[in-house]
């Protein structure tokens, strides 16, 4: 890895394209490197990963409307729409858009933490719809799918965004234009100027995520990705972008990130140095905030010593800095505490979390969320007994560089009434590459079945598995295979909109 350092130019000061970070991250994706194997089967693991989130939402009304809108957008050369039979295609960008929810609604796909944070499987939508559309084959596409996680999560590295209060998309966009440039094959030019489109087009403000969360959280990566596909579409037919698009007097660094004095240092792959960062990131068991996920997993453990959760008179969760001010109290986000919350608030509050676990000793993508579920008085007068506090060390080790060291779990007090008190802690999750049970391809297969059950035909599951699994083999124009689809008449249509 090279470490480039970063930081605002004047404009009278010329900045020359070959010291311009977009410049850099443009030739990483031109790097016509190879994929190495271990790196090809996590690729697989995270394209059946994908399928089997978007499929468990497939009518989940967010996903209703995105699908209808790509629908409306017909191109029989185009892409596949999950849930759609592969006879009717779509114009990439909006497959990608309508995919890239159906991905994200459920929030249980894979994720990655550093100075930032990020879902790096939100790649995945917009580098297949155009490999789909553009019939590429197996390798091309896992080609193209390595660059699009190696530059997000490089870039989640080095440079925080959420605290200027901008969306993680930021990180998002680049990386799929990239992703896209790669797998087609494109010119460390074309690329450069379709990375820059995309930086300047996806910074957004971090309001999807704070407060009444709405649908939005899960269409903003979609969108990043739709934005990505027209990026690279304006570039390949001679546009340019606004340049240079992160260290300009005027661009983002100077204005929406660290101001006129930033510094920071992105590490990128050298030349000729395969791309890895996939194998730095981590699947979620549980379809919650990832930062819930090992306090999911210590619930569960915690619960066989307590008699009755009536007696818990509080609980404090011991946690990061991130942890305790995104999902916890420190948010100040009264609907964090609202049993009334939307779905995409509630598996945004660990105090929530944390009480059905406890209750239930297990966690359900759909009725551990359900309105009833956080209605319940005995689980209202728990959640409301849970409270987070910053803890040092536990932000430090949550921002630590050292894997082995890095952790996004915390220490949780439970007081009991008679004045007892119960004291455990987690690190990471037990599906984390270091906990206890690390996920390896049987896991995704099985989160796949167990996601899909009821929804698609055994045949469609078995008939999609053995297609995942031969991707990085697959022949051009065979990328279809990926898509899955539910049975005939099961699909729901949603109110009619402008189109």
């Amino acid at each position: 890895m090279i470490d480039y350092d970063v930081r605002v130019s004047p404009s009278k000061a010329g900045l020359k394209r070959d010291d311009q970070l977009a410049w850099k991250i443009a030739g990483v994706a031109a790097d016509r490197v190879a994929v190495p194997k271990d790196v090809a089967a996590m690729i697989v693991n995270r394209v059946i990963d994908n399928a089997s989130v978007a499929i468990a939402s497939a009518n989940r009304r967010s996903i209703v409307s995105a699908r209808d809108m790509a629908l409306a957008r017909p191109n029989r050369n185009g892409a596949s729409v999950f849930g759609v039979p592969v006879s009717k295609r779509v114009s990439p960008e909006w497959a990608a858009w309508a995919n890239g929810v159906a991905v994200r609604e459920l929030d249980m796909h894979d994720t990655f933490l550093a100075a930032d944070y990020s879902h790096p499987g939100d790649n995945i939508p917009p580098i297949l719809a155009v490999a789909q559309s553009t019939e590429k084959s197996g390798r091309e596409l896992v080609r193209g799918i390595a660059t699009g996680y190696e530059i997000q999560i490089d870039l989640v590295r080095a440079v925080c965004l959420h605290e200027h209060k901008i969306d993680h998309i930021a990180h998002l966009c680049p990386a799929q234009a990239a992703g896209i440039g790669t797998l087609l094959g494109l010119k460390q030019d074309i690329i450069y100027q379709a990375v820059q489109q995309a930086v300047h087009v996806s910074f957004t403000t971090r309001q999807s995520r704070k407060g009444e969360i709405s649908s939005w959280k899960a269409y903003a990566p979609a969108h990043s990705g739709k934005l990505a596909i027209e990026a690279v579409d304006r570039v390949m037919r001679g546009e340019g972008a606004p340049s240079p698009i992160y260290e300009g007097e005027d661009s983002v660094l100077a204005w929406m990130l660290d101001g006129p004095q930033a510094h920071y240092v992105v590490p990128l792959p050298a030349p000729g140095e395969a791309k890895r960062a996939i194998l730095d990131s981590y699947t979620k068991e549980h379809s919650a905030e990832y930062q819930s996920q090992a306090l999911i997993d210590l619930a569960f453990r915690m619960r066989g010593q307590i008699g009755k959760l009536d007696d818990i008179e509080k609980i404090v969760i011991h946690t990061s800095h991130h942890t305790h001010n995104v999902i916890g109290t420190g948010a100040n986000d009264p609907q964090k505490m609202d049993p009334k919350a939307t779905r995409e608030t509630l598996d945004h509050s660990i105090m929530y979390i944390f009480a059905v676990a406890l209750q239930d000793g297990g966690w359900h993508h759909v009725d551990s969320y359900a309105p009833k579920r956080a209605a319940r008085a005995d689980t209202v007068r728990l959640w409301h007994k849970i409270e987070t506090t910053e803890d040092a060390e536990w932000t430090r080790r949550y921002r630590a560089t050292d894997p082995n060291e890095l952790s996004f779990g915390g220490r949780v007090e439970i007081f009991l009434r008679d004045g007892s008190k119960l004291e455990d802690e987690m690190a990471v999750a037990n599906a984390h590459p270091l906990g206890a049970k690390p996920f390896g391809r049987d896991d995704y297969i099985r989160k796949f079945q167990i996601l899909t059950d009821g929804i698609i035909t055994a045949r469609e599951s078995n008939r999609f598995l053995e297609a995942a699994q031969e991707l990085p083999r697959m022949p051009a124009g065979d990328l279809h295979r990926l898509n899955v689809a539910l049975p005939t008449g099961t699909l729901v249509v949603g109110k009619p909109g402008i189109l």
